[in-house]
């Protein structure tokens, strides 16, 4: 019986004792994990710099979410609940509160806040609601006016403040979309003066724009810079500062079929207060500024920055795809596509110098796109330059298209300064790539008869011709050094011609390319004057294109290889050469051998290690900015 009861009480004994044991276990297991999983509700986790820069420099349009100064507002006046579900109320709730103590640090609050109502409403909007985001794109670019610039019981921000560029930039960004046209998501911009609606209040909007060198009307469609992105330059060139910058985008030319733009800056000046804001509709003005000339503003007593984009508008003109293949029409098919002619990249300003920048054989004024861009940064150049471009028919005979350049650059001299009174339009600097610094060398030197010599064995007197053509003939082999030319740039230029301009080259070119009516009644008539000379075995009875004219052994281009650049004009030279073995050895270009490039007349040679299309290289556009400046 006993040994019966003891094992009967076995399993009773067993149990009392496991279930401690068991319930110990459990509770062991709990707290390690409890504090396995658990985290503290505030710490420090350590993250990159650059993570850590993202949550301090956070705000509205880097996230979408309002930064820590305006959730600090938020909070103090119990609004940030209200402000995440309906920030458009709470914009008038703050409002409030701003107009009753008047304190600086609430205006940038409601530029912020007021900017996430628009974005909110902008992505929400229904047809059937009546709130219009642009209402609160402007009310952010007002506040932030204020804010900025406004009178108030606090100095306004200084440039430590992290706010202060933060505002700048809600100013720039508000102001640029609350004048984009609903209709269109293209990034229009329609300006309209009258009353303007804000979150709370409203403006008089008037429009300025006596700053802005050509009409509005001038413009098929302005756009907002800032809903581009760039691409295929190397830099986007954008100067910080206040205004929304802006594309103005011109009426297709009835020449290229292209649309050509300029660079604006639009600048809103807000009320003094946000009591004399409440106190009426307040005129404010929107002013327009060409970016190409105008740098600064004065608000109050202070010189202030515009905020300028000047490469974002180039790109968009490069965007067409019909301006990449300009270079193959203007060799291939010159007649009906394009027009010899000069173009002016902005209006023209009689207090700038102008470049002229000559495009090669198989291109066009594209391959500058690089230069232009980085050139047009630089604070100095700008001020005091401008440019110009010179668009030729690249397989023409060289003899026509250096008659038609000179003629282009004499002809726009005489419209722009009839009375020869203009001292910069006579500093001009024209600078040429490959073919294009043959045009440019002979707006430069005096040729006297040598290549009359070379063309005909008569004497131009001689000739039986009516007087207009015989003052033709004169015009175009008599070169002399137009008088307004002060500094010339050669860069890859085939002064002894161009090793690839060779025989089988030559006889492809006249089967390919389509020379215009003019130069191949001009081409028969030169074949005619010469018959005898040299150039008349060279051509032997073929109309020439451009690669006759850059051939070895052109004897008209040898005449002239030599010739100096005539006194006071200044001449550089930029020589790519390929490898890194001295160029005086057989380098070349790929296109262009060093002795063919090399003269000895200029005031400095500068070799980069490149290909013949250098023009993006930074040694050569450091070197165009070195003369640029010497110039001046």
């Amino acid at each position: 019986m006993a040994a019966a009861d003891a094992s009967a009480r076995r399993p009773y004994l067993h149990s009392k004792v496991m279930k401690p044991r068991i319930l110990i276990s459990l509770s062991a297991i709990a707290i390690v994990l409890s504090f396995a999983g658990c985290v503290a509700p505030i710490g420090a986790d350590r993250v990159t710099t650059r993570q850590a820069y993202q949550q301090v420099a956070a705000n509205a349009l880097r996230t979408g979410k309002p930064s820590a100064d305006t959730v600090s507002i938020l909070h103090r006046f119990e609004l940030d609940g209200l402000a995440g579900s309906h920030p458009d109320e709470a914009v008038r709730r703050l409002h409030e509160k701003a107009l009753s103590n008047g304190q600086r640090d609430l205006m940038f609050a409601l530029a912020e806040l007021s900017y996430v109502a628009g974005d909110q409403i902008r992505r929400s909007l229904k047809p059937w609601d009546q709130r219009d985001p642009r209402d609160y794109y402007l009310g952010s670019a007002v506040y932030a006016w204020l804010f900025l610039f406004g009178e108030g019981k606090e100095a306004p921000p200084g440039p430590f403040d992290r706010r202060f560029r933060d505002a700048c930039d809600f100013y720039n960004y508000s102001l640029g979309l609350a004048f984009t046209d609903r209709r269109n998501t293209n990034g229009v911009v329609r300006f309209d003066a009258g009353l303007r609606r804000l979150p709370v209040g409203e403006i008089q909007l008037q429009i300025d724009a006596s700053r802005f060198p050509a009409a509005l009307t001038n413009f098929e469609r302005i756009l907002l810079a800032d809903q581009f992105r760039v691409r295929g330059l190397s830099v986007r060139n954008r100067q910080p500062g206040v205004g929304a910058p802006l594309i103005c985008a011109r009426k297709p030319s009835t020449d290229f079929t292209i649309s050509g733009s300029a660079p604006a800056t639009a600048l809103l000046r807000g009320p003094a207060s946000l009591a004399q804001l409440v106190a009426g509709a307040k005129p404010c003005s929107l002013e327009l500024y060409f970016s190409m000339e105008a740098t600064a503003v004065t608000i109050g007593a202070n010189s202030v920055p515009l905020e300028t984009d000047l490469t974002t508008f180039r790109a968009y003109t490069l965007n067409e795809a019909r301006i990449w293949k300009l270079g193959n029409l203007a060799f291939l098919a010159p007649p009906e596509r394009v027009a010899n002619q000069l173009i002016m990249h902005q209006p023209y300003d009689p207090d700038r110098i102008p470049v002229v920048l000559v495009h090669g054989t198989f291109s066009s004024p594209v391959t500058w796109a690089e230069m232009g861009n980085t050139l047009i940064a630089d604070p100095a150049i700008r001020r005091r330059y401008q440019f110009w471009s010179f668009i030729y028919g690249s397989g023409n005979p060289l003899v026509a298209s250096v008659a038609d350049f000179r003629r282009a650059l004499q002809t726009t001299v005489q419209r722009l300064d009839p009375q020869g009174t203009n001292a910069m339009l006579r500093q001009m600097v024209i600078i040429g790539h490959s073919q294009g610094g043959l045009l440019t060398k002979c707006t430069a030197v005096d040729a006297g008869d040598r290549l009359w010599r070379v063309v005909s064995t008569n004497r131009l007197e001689n000739l039986d011709l009516p007087e207009a053509d015989r003052t033709e003939l004169r015009q175009t082999l008599y070169l002399k050094p137009l008088p307004f030319v002060k500094c010339v740039v050669f860069i890859a230029t085939p002064h002894r011609g161009s090793y690839l301009s060779g025989s089988l080259a030559r006889r492809l070119a006249q089967k390919f390319v389509a020379l215009p009516r003019g130069v191949v009644t001009r081409g028969t008539a030169l074949l005619r004057l010469t018959q005898g000379s040299q150039a008349g075995e060279f051509l032997q009875a073929r109309i020439p294109t451009s690669l006759d004219g850059m051939s070895p052994r052109n004897p008209a281009l040898l005449a002239i290889a030599d010739l100096p650049v005539a006194p006071p004009i200044k001449a550089h030279s930029i020589i790519p050469v390929q490898g890194n073995g001295d160029p005086r050895e057989g380098g070349r270009d790929g296109v262009v051998a060093y002795s063919s490039a090399h003269v000895d007349y200029v005031e400095s040679e500068l070799v980069v290690r490149s290909y013949h299309s250098c023009l993006n290289q930074p040694a050569v556009i450091e070197e165009v900015r070195r003369i640029l400046y010497e110039q001046l």
